[in-house]
């Protein structure tokens, strides 16, 4: 389903409920009307081609709505189209999110950066690193972490906790993304403390569970629990009345499927793993996972953005301070480089660098990440500037080249 660009000049609706975010002729925005239809054309021709199944696509300039869309059908087998209020999971992008929430306690002196993460959580008390590994045997031997992980490499991901081990006992398997079991954040903070590190503290950039553990981290230094603290203190103020963990019975029909793209030729199929595709919506519902476990639609994680765009600010709601944000949009990895992007990662975000190989056109100083069912966003603060593409399909060999064609188009229609 394809709605005409100029139908995003309306009010953005949901469901038929009026939100606050304005829309504006492009040119008012800075943007070329026709360039912004090749957004459209892109996407479009993704799902004609069978690359994707659905998409939602938004962008703000000057936070105002410049182009807001939706394509394809959230139930391929129904042929139920896509609509403007459908709720994704956005997995890392609970990421970003929970790393602002710890960081507005922060704010209040619970803790400091550069605090030993076990002064909070003792389990994390003895850290051991990977020495050498026999995979075929299954063994490996471990030496004691040089220093002991702090909540800055925590938020950066470098600790060195990671998602996957070389050899990976039982006893030690926790949930990566999410779980229809009795499982609780404390009882896998606590099996997280017992893997040994891929690196030492500091040592490098390890992307991991390490913002599931900032999760656990935030409930013990505000006395909330995370699905608490991110519901009083960032959904509910910033009007993100779609965004949960586990979804209410009246919006769990709004949930789109979710499809797996095997190979870059082969058929959309609908996902085998019943605990991605179902966790929102059953099971036993008590695990919170900070860095994969939420869903939303793509205009509650727009205010998401708008307000990090904003120095955090949002409507008449401060949630951080601007020098607050600054240090989160600063380098916090050295050296270290965020896989082969060529760039850097604060508190929570990666860091658009002059050498990027993953940006495109984005201006260095830009922000972005994304979620592993193909969700992802782009903050521009030079160019007062936010970018939004949703679907979900896991895996998907195209990601990157989905993700960086959208910010392509977008800023060849951006001409002033």
């Amino acid at each position: 389903m394809r709605f005409p660009i100029f139908a995003l000049l309306l009010l953005l609706c949901t469901g038929g409920r009026a939100q606050e975010m304005a829309s504006a002729l492009p040119a008012t925005l800075g943007f070329d009307a026709e360039r912004l239809t090749r957004i459209d054309d892109l996407v479009q021709g993704f799902i004609d081609e069978g690359v994707i199944p659905n998409a939602q696509t938004l962008v703000l300039r000057h936070g105002k709505v410049v182009h807001r869309n939706t394509y394809g059908f959230s139930d391929l087998e129904g042929k139920k189209p896509a609509r403007a209020d459908d709720i994704y999971r956005i997995a890392s992008q609970t990421k970003a999110m929970v790393t602002v929430c710890l960081m507005m306690e922060y704010e209040k002196g619970r803790f400091l950066l550069d605090d030993p993460l076990s002064k909070y959580l003792p389990a994390f008390a003895s850290m051991r690193v990977f020495k050498s590994v026999d995979e075929e045997r299954g063994e490996y031997t471990t030496e004691p972490a040089k220093s002991a992980i702090t909540i800055r490499q925590l938020l950066s991901h470098s600790s060195g906790i990671g998602y996957g081990l070389p050899v990976e006992p039982e006893a030690l398997k926790v949930p990566f993304f999410a779980s229809l079991e009795a499982d609780t954040l404390q009882d896998i903070a606590d099996r997280i403390a017992r893997r040994p590190l891929l690196h030492h503290p500091g040592e490098g950039f390890t992307y991991g569970l390490g913002i599931d553990v900032a999760g656990r981290l935030l409930e013990v230094v505000s006395g909330e629990t995370l699905e608490e603290y991110l519901t009083n203190h960032l959904w509910q103020p910033l009007g993100m009345k779609d965004s949960y963990f586990y979804l209410p019975a009246a919006k769990q029909a709004r949930l789109v499927k979710l499809y797996s793209k095997l190979s870059e030729r082969g058929p959309l199929t609908l996902h085998e793993n019943e605990t991605y595709r179902d966790f929102a919506v059953r099971g036993a519902q008590t695990y919170f996972s900070g860095g994969a476990g939420s869903v939303g639609t793509i205009d509650d994680y727009a205010r998401f953005c708008q307000m990090m765009l904003q120095r955090g600010t949002y409507g008449n709601h401060r949630f951080l301070a601007p020098k607050t944000v600054d240090l989160m949009l600063r380098n916090q990895i050295g050296s270290a480089e965020v896989w082969d992007r060529k760039d850097k990662f604060g508190l929570g975000f990666q860091l658009i660098t002059p050498q990027s190989a993953y940006a495109g056109p984005a201006s260095p100083g830009a922000f972005t990440w994304g979620g592993m069912y193909l969700s992802e966003y782009t903050i521009d603060p030079q160019e007062d500037l936010v970018m939004l593409l949703y679907t979900n399909v896991h895996p998907i060999p195209q990601y990157g080249e989905i993700v960086k064609k959208f910010r392509v188009v977008v800023y060849g229609a951006l001409v002033d």
